[in-house]
């Protein structure tokens, strides 16, 4: 099984199908974005579609993700893990990476490759327009991919998911995380951690998604908007 699987399948039937997964918040543009556990999978699935289709990303490709903490970032990091790819802190030893409008010159200067995957995170769905030559646009060609995946070979539970470490490992440490906190599918967290670390991604979505719990992500915080937000939301658990 892989780590998406591991994580998704038992959030995508019974009562927890349809009650948000994630709700994601960016006080610097007002967004305010809710998915289903359901359609996290259908977008991690375009994704998943995406990267083994046009990119070539089959278990043991190493792919750096060089993105914000975004619903969007949820659903590549979910696609590369169902694809089996490995997660990299550095795009120097990625075979793709997948990057901001703001960082593909650094995805540049790696010279990945593969190639890099630019995404512009806009809420409706926007592209980029001037990309270099050969940089994918994420908004565009994801929308033509199916919303089920299917791994075309199973991926072995030894195979490396994050920095080195085995899709089991990884998968374990997201549950002892979540157990440490007390995390449960009732919980809603509110999280202001970003997901460029391991210990930050472990903490602020894989333990959540391990829990079964509900993810309330905040970006560009507005500190003084972050009590109201969890009084209105319900939150049970605060992160960051």
């Amino acid at each position: 099984m892989t780590l998406t699987a591991a994580l998704l399948d038992p959030l995508r039937t019974g009562p927890a199908a349809a009650r948000p997964l994630i709700t994601y918040y960016d006080d610097a543009t007002g967004e305010r974005i809710e998915l289903s556990a359901v359609t996290t999978a259908n977008w991690a699935a375009k994704a998943a579609n995406l990267l083994r289709d046009e990119c070539d990303v089959e278990p043991g490709t190493p792919v750096a993700v060089l993105l914000p903490a975004h619903w969007q970032t949820a659903a590549v990091l979910l696609a590369a893990w169902w694809c089996g790819a490995e997660i990299v802190a550095e795009p120097g030893d990625a075979e793709w990476v997948l990057c901001d409008a703001d960082r593909v010159d650094l995805a540049l200067a790696a010279a990945p490759g593969g190639g890099i995957v630019a995404l512009s995170l806009d809420a409706f769905g926007k592209g980029l327009s001037g990309l270099p030559a050969g940089v994918i646009d994420f908004a565009t060609e994801v929308r033509t991919h199916g919303d089920d995946f299917v791994p075309w070979a199973p991926v072995p539970d030894s195979a490396p998911a994050l920095a080195g470490a085995s899709v089991a490992d990884v998968l374990a440490d997201a549950r002892s995380r979540a157990a440490a906190r007390g995390l449960t599918a009732s919980d809603r967290v509110l999280s202001t951690l970003e997901w460029s670390t391991p210990d930050g991604l472990g903490d602020g979505l894989l333990a959540v998604l391990a829990a079964g719990a509900s993810l309330v992500q905040c970006r560009n915080a507005d500190e003084e908007r972050l009590d109201h937000r969890a009084e209105t939301e319900r939150v049970t658990t605060c992160l960051g």
